[in-house]
């Protein structure tokens, strides 16, 4: 493998920086399944970072609310590197720490199975935003020494991966939570407040509890809010999640997405 195919730029995270950097036209061989030995090996003491859909699908699956969710399987890391919440499996207290969704046939819930799962072998790093210019995702190939799926026959591209394992949808509904994470505003490695934090936290990870804040408090009566709107927002969990990333870059970044009441009092408008 030639050297300019490997990249170590200091703004990558620490796992990516090694490794192979692919084209999104660009081939690669991988399959997975039962009878390789290597099978599920991927799923043990690993960090796996959970999506905001990740969060909300799990809980869903396992009939919990995302709080609990939250509180059982899912572990914060705090480090004055992080300029946001990262949200992250929680494994089993085992020797092995083997995924708590890990059975003896695979994963059982394969259909809700996180994005970085279905994404595997492939990393995926943002660059830093610009203003005004759109961010494009850098992809990347994992090849791992006990991985004997890389070894196999089946030629994709990332894109077609991307599709074969239903990441592309997934991904156009977390559309405003990648414009958060990215956003111009860190640059220069500016910080959230400690209220601003737990705001994120809340509205990208605990639905539940946002959907609380936004009708049980005095949110509606602080923005208009089109009516046909608001009850979607009570029932369907894809709208409340596409509103929070709306309403995230007004509290966070004071940008123009909310329209604050005009009888609303001053003290109340920034909230």
């Amino acid at each position: 493998m030639s050297e300019d195919r490997k990249t170590e730029s200091p703004e990558l995270p620490y796992a990516l920086r090694d490794k192979r950097k692919l084209g999104k036209d660009e081939k690669f061989d991988f399959a997975c399944h039962a009878g390789l030995a290597c099978f599920t090996k991927c799923c043990s003491d690993i960090n796996i970072m959970l999506t905001p859909l990740d969060v909300l699908g799990l809980a869903r699956h396992l009939g919990v609310s995302t709080s609990d969710f939250l509180q059982e399987h899912t572990l914060t890391p705090i480090t004055k590197d992080l300029h946001l919440p990262v949200v992250l499996l929680r494994m089993n207290d085992d020797q092995e720490k083997h995924c708590p969704f890990l059975g003896e046939e695979g994963c059982t819930v394969y259909d809700m199975r996180p994005w970085a799962c279905r994404m595997y072998p492939l990393g995926m790093a943002l660059p830093p935003a610009r203003a005004g210019q759109k961010t494009e995702p850098i992809y990347f190939l994992f090849e791992d020494d006990f991985c004997e799926g890389t070894h196999q026959k089946g030629a994709w591209s990332v894109d077609g991966w991307r599709e074969n394992q239903k990441v592309i949808g997934r991904e156009e509904l977390e559309r405003g939570f990648t414009e958060i994470v990215s956003h111009p505003w860190f640059i220069g490695g500016r910080q959230l407040d400690a209220r601003r934090m737990n705001m994120f936290y809340t509205a990208c990870y605990d639905l539940d509890s946002f959907r609380r804040f936004v009708f049980e408090t005095s949110f509606t009566s602080r923005f208009e809010l089109e009516q046909d709107l608001l009850d979607k927002l009570r029932t369907s969990d894809e709208e409340l999640l596409r509103f929070s990333f709306r309403w995230l870059h007004f509290a966070l970044f004071a940008e123009p997405t909310m329209k604050v009441r005009e009888e609303a009092p001053m003290s109340e408008r920034n909230k």
